[in-house]
């Protein structure tokens, strides 16, 4: 068991200082195009440099509010999303941006006790391991924000033609607002939901200020 546990921890342990050469859903994705007519994938690393600061608060803004300070977990994120999903309403979740990352480097989409526990297991390494901003540059590097489409930098050159480090605020806000579902919302021609997702993002992030710049 503890050899089992101490080989699960060691690609945290690399990844603190190697940039993933891919993930968990890169693969799944991978596979899923061998079987059915899907875009092809877009992927292209960008260092933390070279991604524009108002693209790093977005994220935290729609995703994480907390991410600076909490420990990998949200009590408060979780508590108001179990009440959420009590009252019989669209399923919403708590997950940190740690959390996240957990599940898209290592685990799958699905939701299961053995996923949330794995999730919960990973989490704890990454937040023990990692800086806050390694944290949140590979999260940047990693997440779909598009059919196919990894990571900010192929994100923004896709959408806006513009490196990641050249989007300016309202589109960082409109990459953002997809994440919850980026296979169906599309940034490049948002529907009003995502423009008032949009929205309601910039208003976060005029709140939260220059959060990132403090990692």
């Amino acid at each position: 068991m503890l050899c089992i546990a101490g080989a699960s921890v060691l690609p945290v342990v690399v990844l603190r200082f190697v940039d993933p050469p891919t993930t968990a859903f890169v693969l799944r994705y991978r596979v899923a195009s061998l079987f059915e007519n899907a875009p092809p994938l877009r992927r292209e690393w960008a260092s933390w440099d070279e991604i524009s600061p108002a693209m790093k608060l977005a994220v935290i803004a729609s995703e994480d509010q907390r991410f600076a300070s909490h420990a990998g977990f949200d009590v408060d994120a979780i508590q108001q999303a179990w009440t959420h999903n009590e009252r019989g309403r669209r399923v919403r979740g708590g997950s940190t941006i740690s959390q996240q990352l957990a599940k898209n480097l290592f685990l799958w989409p699905q939701r299961s006790w053995a996923r949330k526990g794995l999730e919960a297991w990973f989490t704890l390494w990454i937040e023990l391991l990692w800086p806050k901003r390694r944290v949140l540059e590979v999260y940047l590097n990693v997440i779909e924000l598009g059919p196919g489409i990894f990571g900010v930098e192929a994100a923004s050159r896709h959408y806006f033609g513009l490196p990641a480090k050249r989007i300016d605020r309202r589109q960082a806000a409109l990459l953002a607002a997809v994440l919850p579902n980026p296979r169906r919302l599309d940034a490049g021609d948002p529907s009003p939901y995502v423009r008032s997702r949009a929205s309601w993002i910039l208003v976060q992030m005029g709140r939260l200020g220059d959060v990132a710049s403090s990692l």
